[in-house]
């Protein structure tokens, strides 16, 4: 039995779902940084996306994919964290498609917008 490639609905769901679910631990590992991170819909449709195309374009490595997304991701935040004012960050879709739009081609992209 061949399994199927996970969807993009499949990644929101791995994302979101779980109790210990992806975003929930990279949130609470920031804040033992002191920083309140909090991911809108269309960011966590974006990261659901880009880990879709990702596994697309390149090596299908499933569910993986989004524990290097979320690394790329949260690199900046996490670094910056000591020298930041406002301890609060909200991600949004914008700044998901900024982090990764060196890394997808955007005729893909296009492909994949409905």
């Amino acid at each position: 039995m061949e399994l199927e490639n996970l969807t993009k609905e499949d990644f929101v769901r791995i994302l979101t779902v779980p109790e210990n679910a992806l975003l929930k631990q990279h949130k609470a590992l920031l804040e033992t940084e002191g920083a309140e991170v909090e991911f809108t819909d269309g960011a966590v449709d974006e990261i659901a996306n880009m880990a879709f195309l990702m596994n697309e374009q390149t090596e299908n490595i499933g569910a993986r994919r989004l524990h290097t997304i979320m690394e790329q991701l949260l690199e900046d935040i996490s670094f910056n964290i000591p020298d930041m004012e406002d301890k609060k960050v909200v991600i949004d879709e914008a700044y998901v498609k900024e982090k990764f739009e060196d890394r997808i081609h955007s005729v893909d992209i296009d492909r994949f917008i409905l």
